[in-house]
């Protein structure tokens, strides 16, 4: 998978390349899961809990097939439509004391994200058992929020991509009004 050229590499180390999903229903309103603890290193609280699906982009795929892939993983959805993907790549680094989830191989994740609408029925989500039960869940919650909504609900070393996010896909929600 090539990066975008620059990208990757920042004065601190490498950049980790993924996607993001806002997946949009009829309403308008965004998915968000609540994620699941992952273990004793996990320093995310209240109201940090919420996130939209996000993952990596393995070797060989596109931006896009990863984030199909990577929003079936977690929410067992595959029912979607494109509506727009960002023209930028968006990044955030760890702080310093949160990088051991990649043994210090990245600093940070450099993320290319996609709007998709969701066309099917709320009975296709299941983030328990996603792709009945092949992919490890991520999330223990679920609900469908504003797209005005998303900063505050992130982790804060994250927010100004959810921030970037919500200016970038505003007008498909504005749109629909």
């Amino acid at each position: 998978m090539a990066l975008p050229r620059g990208a990757a590499m920042s004065g601190r180390g490498l950049y980790r390349p993924c996607v993001g999903v806002l997946l949009l229903n009829a309403q308008g309103l965004a998915f968000i899961g609540r994620r699941r603890a992952k273990g004793a290193h996990d320093q995310t609280r209240p109201p940090y809990l919420w996130q939209m699906p996000q993952g990596g982009i393995d070797e060989g795929e596109t931006p896009y097939e990863a984030a199909l892939r990577e929003l079936h993983e977690e929410t067992n959805v595959s029912s979607v439509a494109l509506l727009a993907e960002a023209p930028d790549w968006l990044c955030y680094d760890l702080p310093r004391n949160n990088n051991n989830r990649w043994s210090g191989k990245y600093v940070g994740q450099i993320q290319r994200w996609f709007a998709l609408r969701f066309t099917g029925d709320e009975s296709e989500i299941d983030i328990h058992a996603p792709g009945h039960g092949a992919h490890k869940p991520e999330f223990d919650a679920w609900r469908w929020e504003t797209l005005s909504a998303l900063p505050e609900l992130i982790v804060p070393f994250k927010r100004i991509v959810y921030e970037q996010v919500v200016k970038e896909f505003a007008p498909l929600v504005a749109a629909r009004a």
